[in-house]
């Protein structure tokens, strides 16, 4: 899997404002937004230990946070969020407004619901505010984890979200999303 480093496809940018005008939100944490439908589902779905948790904190960001565990076959634990299925055929790459631990994430998305396989892209985060892009079209194909011979992310429609930490190894996590956008 590639991840994307600086001088690639993730841009460190002096951001701020909200989403730019030619842009569309998919979700603007405040402390009034709370966590809305957004839930986390951890290995546990198939007996592992690990644990995430996710709430927003007094400065209005998402937390996604916990500790990964490899006991049980397990490792990964992620955040998810569902919603109607949207055209984002106008659209060419996925932007996060982040602050993350040094740690590297995958971004999850689905082209339907309840989708046979998902796409995704890893990044790394460099413990800062940082605004991320990820090009729509470098989203590889995959389900449960194996990488499948299939066409990347076709950029038609969206209907699901999600951000996962899966490295291989035990470790403690955190994650605060501001903001998630296209453009």
């Amino acid at each position: 899997m590639k991840i994307y480093w600086i001088k690639a496809a993730i841009c460190i940018l002096v951001f701020s404002g909200g989403v730019p005008a030619e842009a569309r939100a998919l979700y603007d944490f405040t402390t009034d937004s709370g966590t809305g439908d957004w839930s986390v589902e951890d290995d546990g779905v198939m007996g592992g230990l690990s644990r995430g948790t996710f709430r927003v904190n007094d400065e209005g960001h998402g937390v996604f946070a916990g500790d990964v565990s490899l006991d049980n076959n397990g490792g990964f634990s992620s955040v998810q969020w569902y919603f109607d299925p949207m055209d984002v055929s106008m659209f060419s790459t996925l932007c996060l407004r982040i602050k993350g631990d040094g740690k590297a994430y995958r971004f999850l998305i689905e082209a339907e619901p309840q989708a046979w396989h998902y796409y995704e892209i890893e990044f790394p985060t460099s413990g800062t505010w940082e605004t991320v892009e990820l090009p729509l079209a470098d989203f590889i194909p995959v389900r449960r984890g194996d990488r499948l011979d299939q066409p990347n992310f076709p950029g038609s429609t969206l209907a699901q979200i999600r951000l996962m930490i899966a490295n291989g190894v035990a470790e403690s996590f955190r994650l605060e999303i501001d903001r998630i956008w296209l453009k």
